[in-house]
């Protein structure tokens, strides 16, 4: 099941501040910033993806995944674990 078109408007508007952020970054570095500037900016921008990146897990939870389980496919049901579990690992 998609995104509603409600949160895919909260999405890109999210990114695109984030793409504000990194035309920042760049502007910093051509302007030879202070380094713990520039450092701070990145750590703003990596929490604010990783605050896209939630949102789009729970939608992901909360449609494919519930889905996939309330199918009663089995095989359907454990790539969606396995799925889940893969990204979480990448996370931790």
């Amino acid at each position: 099941m998609p995104v509603s078109d409600a949160d895919r408007e909260e999405i890109r508007s999210r990114l695109s501040r984030i793409e504000g952020q990194i035309r920042g970054l760049k502007r910093m570095v051509d302007e030879d910033r202070y380094c713990g500037d520039i450092l701070d900016q990145i750590h703003s921008v990596q929490q604010a993806l990783k605050s896209v990146g939630r949102a789009i897990t729970r939608n992901h939870l909360e449609t494919c995944v519930t889905d996939a389980l309330r199918s009663g496919d089995e095989q359907a049901a454990q790539e969606s674990y396995d799925e889940i579990m893969g990204l979480l690992e990448k996370e931790l």
